[in-house]
Protein backbone atom coordinates (compact mmCIF):
# COMPACT_ATOMS: atom_id res chain seq x y z
CA UNK A 1 0.00 0.00 0.00
CA UNK A 2 1.08 3.48 -1.06
CA UNK A 3 -0.07 6.74 -0.57
CA UNK A 4 -0.09 8.54 -4.06
CA UNK A 5 2.01 12.04 -4.13
CA UNK A 6 0.05 12.66 -7.34
CA UNK A 7 -3.96 12.02 -6.02
CA UNK A 8 -6.84 15.09 -6.54
CA UNK A 9 -8.45 17.15 -4.11
CA UNK A 10 -11.65 15.42 -4.48
CA UNK A 11 -12.72 11.78 -5.53
CA UNK A 12 -12.73 11.31 -9.12
CA UNK A 13 -15.08 8.69 -8.96
CA UNK A 14 -18.21 11.13 -6.72
CA UNK A 15 -16.53 13.91 -7.08
CA UNK A 16 -16.90 14.31 -2.87
CA UNK A 17 -14.02 15.58 -0.81
CA UNK A 18 -12.16 12.37 0.99
CA UNK A 19 -10.30 11.55 4.58
CA UNK A 20 -7.28 9.51 2.86
CA UNK A 21 -6.38 7.83 -0.14
CA UNK A 22 -3.80 4.56 -0.67
CA UNK A 23 -2.71 2.90 -3.56
CA UNK A 24 -2.56 -0.57 -3.82
CA UNK A 25 -1.01 -3.21 -6.37
CA UNK A 26 -1.91 -6.85 -5.20
CA UNK A 27 -5.37 -7.97 -3.42
CA UNK A 28 -7.05 -6.39 -0.42
CA UNK A 29 -10.18 -7.02 1.43
CA UNK A 30 -12.82 -4.32 2.09
CA UNK A 31 -15.29 -4.55 5.20
CA UNK A 32 -17.19 -1.51 6.15
CA UNK A 33 -20.29 -3.15 7.48
CA UNK A 34 -19.64 -1.40 10.65
CA UNK A 35 -16.59 1.15 10.53
CA UNK A 36 -16.22 3.83 12.79
CA UNK A 37 -14.53 6.19 10.77
CA UNK A 38 -15.58 5.28 7.17
CA UNK A 39 -18.90 5.08 5.70
CA UNK A 40 -17.78 4.76 1.88
CA UNK A 41 -14.49 3.84 -0.06
CA UNK A 42 -14.79 4.30 -3.81
CA UNK A 43 -12.21 2.70 -5.92
CA UNK A 44 -10.30 4.29 -9.52
CA UNK A 45 -8.49 1.48 -11.70
CA UNK A 46 -5.05 3.32 -12.64
CA UNK A 47 -1.66 2.01 -13.37
CA UNK A 48 2.22 2.95 -12.14
CA UNK A 49 5.12 2.16 -14.82
CA UNK A 50 2.53 0.51 -16.77
CA UNK A 51 1.13 -1.97 -14.13
CA UNK A 52 -2.40 -2.09 -12.47
CA UNK A 53 -3.15 -0.29 -9.23
CA UNK A 54 -6.14 0.74 -7.75
CA UNK A 55 -6.82 3.34 -6.06
CA UNK A 56 -8.84 3.65 -2.80
CA UNK A 57 -10.71 7.06 -1.13
CA UNK A 58 -12.06 6.87 2.12
CA UNK A 59 -14.48 8.90 2.54
CA UNK A 60 -15.60 9.71 6.25
CA UNK A 61 -19.57 9.43 7.15
CA UNK A 62 -19.76 12.79 7.59
CA UNK A 63 -18.14 13.24 3.81
CA UNK A 64 -21.03 11.40 2.55
CA UNK A 65 -24.27 12.40 4.61
CA UNK A 66 -24.35 8.92 6.20
CA UNK A 67 -28.09 9.10 7.97
CA UNK A 68 -29.46 10.80 5.41
CA UNK A 69 -32.49 8.17 3.62
CA UNK A 70 -31.31 8.17 0.19
CA UNK A 71 -28.34 5.66 -0.80
CA UNK A 72 -25.44 7.31 -0.44
CA UNK A 73 -24.00 6.48 -3.48
CA UNK A 74 -25.73 7.71 -5.93
CA UNK A 75 -26.95 11.11 -3.46
CA UNK A 76 -23.33 12.05 -3.23
CA UNK A 77 -22.69 11.78 -6.93
CA UNK A 78 -22.87 15.17 -9.23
Amino acid sequence: MEVPADAPSHCPVCDVAYDSVSEHGGGVMVNLLDNARYRRVCFEPTESDSKPRMRFYHHTHEQVGAGDTEDDASSDRR
